[in-house]
């Protein structure tokens, strides 16, 4: 699996999970994110997370599509 570190901006305490999967190139698309998160291919901390607008802090593990998001 590739890891992918990503550090949220300056000020910022979350991005959400939609967000965060444009921003590292996983999806090309917001609706692409929506439809991933909402089939359930993408966990969160080793769990299937469902919440399109899931608050994603420093310290979380996203998983899909044989990545790894490590939040910084």
């Amino acid at each position: 699996m590739k890891t992918i570190k990503f550090k949220l901006r300056e000020g910022e305490e979350f991005i959400q999970l939609i967000q965060l999967l444009k921003a590292t190139s996983l999806v090309d698309s917001g609706a692409t994110a929506q439809f991933v998160v909402s089939e359930g291919m993408v966990k969160r901390n080793g769990e299937v997370e469902l919440r399109k607008r899931a608050k994603c802090i420093p310290g979380d593990v996203i998983e899909f599509n044989h990545q790894v998001i490590e939040l910084m």
